[in-house]
């Protein structure tokens, strides 16, 4: 479930401050959480304006957020402890902060499924997709953008795709140790107690999950003020139902991802040939070892239903013993329905072919059956747009809306 924003390649960087590891910020003091602050780049607010500039010649609705930018904008990469399962590692991300001093809230962005580490956040900072959340900093809060285990600092651990705990866990370990970064090793800046999420596939799924998790059990530690979900997998039951129900899906690398993930990460107990045919089965640790893209993984799958997944898998995965595992596991790491009574939007594009809309419908209905209210949780269907093109509306709009949200709380 990736985020295709189809911006320019790249767009100019001349004139912006590039240090890199060239102005190492050394972490001069042991913290539970920090391990190391570098500075990455800084982009003064010409920079900012000729960015959103170019962004809004392609996506007009961009000029509705112009408007909003108040200062220039520092990028660093933080690298931090973070406990996945039984294991301790060192994940990294982006803590993108305004270079006016103040109290900031946070708005966390989780981005959508990358399989190639070197396009981890904090590997390719001036990644366009990146730079448009980066600066969203120059707006008045702290941005945050997590590589997820199994990239940057982390990449010698698989990726829990769609493994909820570890997500959710690494996630809430990189706000901590911004915490601790803020005001010590990077100083006029501190935190608001105020959090926003906000995410498109993957990421929207992770967004959600991170909603569920901080208003039922971290609430004492952070204050959730709102979160933006984009076309996220919520109920992976369901979707693999879906997707199983039709002769061709055109992105395998999904499904392939997420078998490879839950037999990492021993969510499911049988042999990833119970699922996948062996032919491809085979090939998944190679196929998804950080350096394939989804052109290169596409390539060595297929997309007939009935040629990659095994014939008996198809015809047992609703009611099989023998898959018994395989259910649970993906409803364990689906996000379960309940009441929030924390502002909530969710997007979707109605022609999206890589995550069916049906999925958001159903979450929504299941949200508000379980006594959430529409004034509290929103949904918008894009008319005419797909998994691509409904990714920048959606996050537009949730900007928009978190604002607005902060603004009603300041």
């Amino acid at each position: 479930m990736k985020t295709k924003l189809r911006l320019l390649l790249f767009l100019p960087v001349a004139g912006f401050a590039i240090f890199f590891s060239s102005c190492k910020k050394e972490v001069d003091q042991i913290y539970d959480y920090l391990v190391s602050v570098d500075p990455a780049v800084s982009y003064s607010v010409p920079n900012i304006n000729t960015l959103l500039n170019e962004a809004a010649s392609l996506y007009p609705e961009i000029e509705q957020v112009k408007s909003l930018v108040k200062s220039g904008v520092d990028v660093y990469k933080i690298v931090y402890r973070a406990d996945i399962g039984s294991d301790v590692i060192n994940a990294s991300g982006l803590m993108c902060v305004p270079q006016d001093p103040g109290t900031y809230p946070v708005i966390s962005f989780q981005n959508g499924t990358n399989t190639v580490n070197a396009w981890a956040p904090s590997n390719f900072v001036i990644n366009t997709q990146y730079q448009m959340i980066e600066i969203i900093a120059s707006m008045g809060y702290v941005v945050l953008l997590p590589d997820y285990p199994g990239f940057g600092a982390s990449a010698s651990v698989p990726h829990p795709y769609l493994v909820k705990e570890p997500t959710v866990r690494s996630v809430i370990d990189m706000l901590r140790a911004v915490r601790e970064a803020s005001g010590n090793e990077i100083k006029n800046i501190e935190l608001k107690n105020e959090f926003y999420f906000i995410g498109y596939s993957q990421g929207g799924w992770a967004t959600m999950a991170l909603h569920s998790a901080i208003e039922r059990e971290y609430s004492n530690e952070f204050h959730l003020a709102a979160s933006v979900c984009g076309a996220g997998p919520y109920d992976l039951f369901y979707l693999f139902s879906t997707m199983m129900g039709t002769p061709t899906y055109p992105m395998p690398v999904y499904i392939c991802y997420i078998v490879n993930a839950y037999k990492a990460y021993n969510q499911f107990t049988n042999p990833v040939a119970d699922i996948i045919n062996n032919q491809y089965a085979v090939k998944l640790p190679q196929l998804f070892d950080g350096n394939h893209n989804f052109t290169q993984i596409n390539a060595e799958l297929t997309t007939s239903i009935t040629e990659l997944l095994n014939p008996d898998f198809l015809e047992g995965f609703t009611d099989d013993l023998a898959y018994d595992s395989v259910r649970k596991a993906l409803i364990f790491n689906s996000i379960q329905p309940y009441c929030t009574t924390k502002p909530l939007y969710l997007f979707h594009g109605d022609s999206d072919n890589d995550v069916n809309p049906l999925v958001t419908d159903y979450f929504y209905n299941q949200m508000i059956s379980a006594g959430s209210s529409p004034q509290v949780i929103k949904k918008e269907i894009f008319e005419g747009l797909d998994h691509s093109s409904a990714a920048v509306p959606s996050i537009v709009k949730g900007l928009i809306f978190i604002n607005e949200i902060h603004s009603s709380l300041n």
